[in-house]
């Protein structure tokens, strides 16, 4: 299981997905809602919406996320934490061109 005060402030981040199921919409289709959080201040660094049928962000998706929380706080962390069960080969790949360690956890450690 992971903590914020296994953390320091910049070390990690964590990519998931805020809602259990497709958030349904009439004009858009149903879509998932990620999020970008530090783990240890647990801030929110960005978000983005992905569409349900698509599975997993795209690799501009992926960079536009990363990029977002590397512009907030002026740096990158050493590791990312991407949960086993969300797809996720651009967000490793686009984290990984960055320098950054990525993990693949199990939902319950998040």
């Amino acid at each position: 299981m992971l903590y914020p005060n296994q953390f320091t402030v910049d070390e990690a981040w964590i990519v998931f997905t805020l809602n259990d199921e497709p958030i349904h919409t009439i004009q858009d289709g149903d879509f998932n809602f990620l999020a970008l959080m530090d783990a240890a201040s647990c801030y929110i660094l960005g978000s983005s919406t992905v569409p349900a049928s698509q599975g997993e962000p795209t690799r501009e998706q992926a960079a536009k996320l990363l990029h977002t929380g590397r512009a907030l706080k002026n740096s990158i962390p050493e590791k990312l934490f991407i949960p086993e069960a969300m797809a996720g080969r651009y967000l490793i790949a686009e984290a990984e061109l960055l320098g950054i360690d990525v993990l693949r956890v199990t939902d319950k450690d998040l």
